[in-house]
């Protein structure tokens, strides 16, 4: 009887598939050790309701550090929110409020963020210290007779292109277009379109990102 043929894999394809098993593992054991404080969220849940529930459990895991708190929250993230993808990065310190966000493929969120009712499409970067809350009316106050914590408000979904880039500390209250830079330290309170360049208190755009230079060439 002949022996079975011999089926030789290219190293590059024999490491691919490695480094797809080890993340497998990872993701696995990241679901495990998060499996307490999913138990404690479902609980509080259901007593205080899903945001608040959200909000504490979300704190806790910003603490951990490093690749084992991306893994971490993660696994967490994404058995809580509508959608977190497995692509998905979120660093130290970011916290989220709202169980209805969204998170798509190759979206990172950098240390310090705290997000709202927010829809980040895929390939989205913020930078660290971004704010995006609910919309810009999660607090009326209009009427003088009443503090303001007694007005009410309303919470909407903020939207942030595909491929958009929020710089560090922006505070962003309206949608912002596919592709477009938002400057450092701005705050949006009206919807940017694709593709721009826009800063300030409150943003305005600068120009079009892909306008060519005096040079005849994209400065960015």
């Amino acid at each position: 009887m002949s022996s079975p043929p011999v089926i030789h894999i290219p190293p590059s394809e024999e490491a691919s598939a490695l480094k797809r098993t080890a993340k497998g593992l990872a993701r696995f054991a990241a679901l495990v050790g998060v499996s307490p404080v999913l138990a404690s969220y479902w609980l509080n849940a259901a007593l205080l309701g899903r945001g608040r529930a959200l909000e504490s459990r979300s704190q806790l895991l910003s603490l951990w550090p490093g690749l084992t708190g991306q893994y971490l929250r993660r696994a967490f993230l994404q058995q809580v929110l509508a959608k977190c993808h497995p692509s998905a990065t979120v660093e130290f310190g970011t916290f989220f409020s709202q169980p209805g966000a969204v998170l798509d493929e190759n979206v990172y969120i950098g240390p310090r963020c705290i997000l709202g009712l927010v829809h980040l499409e895929r390939d989205v970067l913020l930078a660290s210290n971004v704010q995006i809350p609910s919309g810009g009316k999660t607090h009326y106050f209009d009427d003088p007779t009443k503090p303001i914590r007694e007005q009410g408000g309303e919470r909407k979904m903020v939207t942030i292109g595909a491929g958009t880039w929020i710089g560090t500390g922006a505070i962003i209250l309206a949608d912002v277009g596919k592709g477009t830079i938002v400057a450092a330290g701005s705050v949006v309170t009206k919807p940017l379109p694709d593709n721009v360049i826009a800063a300030g208190v409150p943003a305005k755009v600068i120009r079009n990102r892909f306008e060519p230079t005096e040079a005849g060439t994209s400065d960015v």
